[in-house]
């Protein structure tokens, strides 16, 4: 950790507490673009032309604001300094260890006339709060998909022994991974780590997680943004039932013969992985009687899926996303060898695929409907409408004829999320007025 003495822009006539002291990780070059921020001034009263809207921006009980610097978005929430401290150093911690969580950059403390403490932390690119999820074109799947994932990131964490303390929709951020979603931990500041989570740690964690889920659903209810088939107790209450499922899968000790131990074993680890999880320490107790396995599972981060698609083609993408775009990679390198009639190495075959296909399908995206999903999610979508479509024409259409009707008739539909690219096409970078 970096620390750096600054003095605020303006004089010292003006501001006689005007000195503010900043804690930036490494690199802190990163954020230099920010020291010249009015830091002096609570949140609330910035100058909006400092600042960005956020349309999918979640709820919170702190001043939260946004702005953008050297062409990067940041988040900054004004919050006591013991608490701004705790989550800093937390989040610091989730980030080095591959814990879904934001990325925390730095934080602004002894500001003047007793001021609260300000967070900085980097904006996730292609993230949706729940809100934003529930009002899109797709809500009435949302509900069961959102359940599933903040289950798993509960899971993730308690692995890892974080008791969360403060579990909700609201400070979970979502972004959309091959059809499904993918959680990120947003607000840190009640967590608490330990070496390992007692049983009752973990229960009363997720009962804290139920009811503050059944509050929001309630709450989207009386907005009328939940469809009047859902029970946002019966589906909140559901919550419990899917992380238990989950973390007995992840964890649990199996006994089986003797003579099943090679396959039995190599099934339990492929399940572990395919749960996006890791696998540590294996532990194989056999005796007469039978073989007892215990299994070490750790947070599997980025994943086997990711690495490998990175490895052929430098993408970097989500899980799912990554299990996706293989496997039109190794269709196309198939398709390669039949047309060459020869084998076609692994690396020649991603190379191919990523000039050959992958590209020329985000190409044909006009750059007013770019933003509106991440790269890999496109080429995921394309994909999926290739299959409905091929399934009513009774034949395969093909990725370019997909392409040209998703991106005609489908991608229009789905609402815009802010990223980065777009903010500064549209913004250009914020920078603070000149001192007097």
């Amino acid at each position: 950790m970096a620390a750096r003495r600054e003095q605020c822009a303006g004089s010292v006539d003006r501001f006689p507490e005007g000195v503010v002291r900043y804690l930036f990780r490494p690199p802190a070059a990163e954020a230099a673009g920010l020291l010249a921020l009015p830091w002096h001034q609570p949140l609330k009263d910035w100058d909006p032309a400092l600042l960005l809207e956020v349309p999918q921006r979640g709820i919170s009980r702190h001043v939260v604001r946004f702005t953008v610097s050297e062409g990067r978005v940041y988040a900054l929430k004004e919050i006591a300094e013991p608490l701004a401290r705790h989550e800093y150093s937390l989040l610091a911690e989730f980030e080095a260890e591959g814990l879904p969580s934001v990325s925390v950059l730095g934080i602004c403390i002894d500001r003047p006339d007793e001021q609260d403490a300000i967070l900085v932390t980097r904006y996730l690119e292609y993230s949706m709060s729940y809100r934003y999820v529930f009002s899109g074109p797709r809500a009435a799947h949302a509900p069961d998909r959102l359940l599933d994932t903040l289950a798993q990131l509960l899971v993730r964490l308690h692995l890892a022994g974080v008791y969360w303390g403060d579990c909700s929709l609201s400070n979970t951020l979502f972004r959309r991974d091959a059809g499904a979603f993918t959680a990120y931990l947003v607000d840190a500041e009640t967590a608490e780590r330990y070496s390992t989570l007692s049983a009752g740690m973990r229960a009363y964690d997720v009962d804290l997680a139920r009811e503050r889920v059944g509050a929001e659903l309630m709450d989207l209810q009386a907005g009328e943004l939940l469809s009047p088939d859902i029970d946002p107790i019966e589906v909140a209450d559901g919550l419990a039932g899917r992380y238990e499922a989950l973390w007995d899968e992840v964890t649990r000790e199996e006994v089986f013969r003797v003579d099943e131990q090679a396959y039995r074993v190599a099934e339990r680890l492929q399940r572990i992985n395919d749960l996006g999880f890791d696998v540590g320490e294996v532990e194989l107790v056999t005796s007469p009687e039978g073989a007892r396995l215990r299994v070490e599972t750790r947070v599997s981060e980025p994943g086997q899926q990711r690495h490998e698609l990175f490895r052929l083609t430098g993408l970097e993408v989500q899980e799912n996303q990554a299990r996706r775009l293989l496997n039109d990679l190794w269709s196309y390198r198939a398709f390669l060898e039949q047309r060459a009639g020869r084998p076609v190495p692994e690396a020649v075959a991603g190379r191919r695929w990523l000039a050959e296909v992958y590209q020329p399908v985000l190409d044909i995206v006009p750059a007013e409907l770019a933003g509106r999903l991440e790269p890999a999610e496109v080429f995921h979508e394309v994909l999926e409408h290739r299959w409905f479509l091929s399934e009513q024409a009774g034949f395969d259409v093909g990725t370019w004829a997909a392409a040209r009707s998703y991106v005609q008739h489908e991608l229009p539909r789905t609402p815009a999320v802010m990223t980065t690219p777009s903010v500064i096409a549209d913004r250009g970078t914020v920078t603070a007025p000149a001192s007097d």
